[in-house]
């Protein structure tokens, strides 16, 4: 659909799709929106700024009247961890989770996963690192359930204050060395410190965390491979990842923006009811 002159098919024609944004968002909700209107379904941007939470009104009764309007599914960010699973409790329609605070972020792994599919053509045995601050990372979480699932091997790497404890009991390898994991891994998905989400004293300096896991030039070629990198965004230029790198030909970070809207689409059309076959 995406490669078509006119990119829209009435496959959800009449179906209500509201997008309930917590969070800030560039890529999810324009993709999430794009993959609504693709597919000709009616889309409601809902802003929390200008609603009546703003009054003293709770999460609960907010979506539930919306609900009462007959919408068909809702696509949630939430900063509480949970508040996705908390919303099936007292609505009917569907709920896709968009984020939930440091908890997971399972549509970015999804099309995380198509883009490395596009590039291996079987993730059975990839090797994928995850680089930078896992403690606080829903898409890191995500992506390692769905990678693992998928038969891929994973190392995640980032300083041991940014480290879940037992991480590793989730069947991933723990590295602080980055230089071990560009080594290892046939791909990398570089991860931004999330400072709205953490305190102070986790690491010394962005100076520093740029030397010891900064993604650069230098660092590829020292090691002399063909490394694919993705980013699920926004970076940081030059503190997690350098422009050099993020702009090369082995950068495949807007591949995953695009990919973005077609595993959305997928998703939507699968559990607004379509039906896929079996092949």
């Amino acid at each position: 659909v995406l490669e078509r002159p006119i990119k829209k098919v009435p496959s959800l024609q009449g179906k209500t799709v509201v997008n309930l944004f917590f969070e800030m968002s560039t890529r999810t909700r324009i993709s999430f929106e794009l993959a609504q209107k693709r597919m000709s379904a009616d889309t409601v941007a809902f802003s929390a700024a200008s609603s009546s939470l703003n009054k003293g009104e709770s999460f609960k009764d907010t979506v539930q009247n919306i609900e009462a309007m007959k919408i068909d599914a809702v696509i949630l960010r939430h900063p509480a961890s949970g508040a996705p699973q908390h919303l099936t409790k007292f609505v009917d329609a569907i709920v896709i989770n968009a984020g939930d605070g440091t908890h997971e972020h399972p549509t970015q792994a999804i099309l995380d996963m198509m883009s490395l599919q596009e590039q291996f053509n079987n993730l059975e045995g990839l090797k994928v690192g995850i680089i930078g601050d896992i403690s606080h990372s829903r898409v890191a979480l995500s992506n390692i359930f769905g990678l693992t699932t998928m038969g891929a091997d994973v190392m995640i790497c980032g300083p041991s204050t940014l480290m879940p404890p037992h991480i590793e009991k989730l069947g991933v390898k723990v590295s602080y060395d980055m230089d071990e994991v560009v080594d290892w891994a046939d791909a990398v998905n570089i991860l931004r410190i999330q400072l709205e989400r953490m305190g102070t004293g986790l690491y010394p300096s962005i100076r520093e965390y740029r030397v010891l896991f900064g993604l650069s030039v230098e660092r590829i070629k020292r090691h002399n491979k063909d490394l694919v990198v993705m980013h699920p965004g926004p970076m940081n230029r030059g503190t997690e990842i350098d422009s050099a790198v993020a702009d090369s030909d082995r950068a495949i970070i807007l591949d995953q923006v695009l990919n973005g809207v077609a595993s959305r689409m997928a998703i939507l059309y699968l559990l607004l009811g379509g039906k896929m076959e079996e092949n």
